[in-house]
């Protein structure tokens, strides 16, 4: 059964959700049990705790994000090239066959 973010939103059909809220959950364990071993605070501590969720959180969203739309912006400019080379291969507008002419013609 997917999980669902505040019972609306299903987890797995969004993008980089899934590890962003895991990764900030363990960010959150360790920043919260960190600072109560060092300071025995519990209420700053579990300040510390719902600060280290939210920033491991956003840094990993964001830096999920950020890599997967590169990654769509690699995949449109490789996938119009490759139409590009189908479409001018062996045309008079393929820059390859412009740059064999020239150099055998010399």
């Amino acid at each position: 059964e997917p999980f669902k973010l505040l019972g609306i939103l299903y987890v797995k059909n969004i993008p980089c959700a899934q590890d962003s809220i895991l990764y900030g959950s363990l960010g959150s364990a360790v920043a919260g049990l960190g600072h109560f071993l060092l300071t025995s605070r519990m209420r700053r501590s579990c300040d510390v705790g719902v600060g280290g969720f939210i920033l491991v959180t956003l840094g990993c969203w964001f830096h999920c994000r950020y890599n997967y739309a590169k990654l769509r912006i690699q995949e449109r400019t490789s996938r119009e090239g490759i139409k590009n080379k189908i479409l001018y291969e062996s045309t008079y507008l393929d820059p390859e066959r412009k740059q064999t002419n020239s150099s055998s013609s010399k």
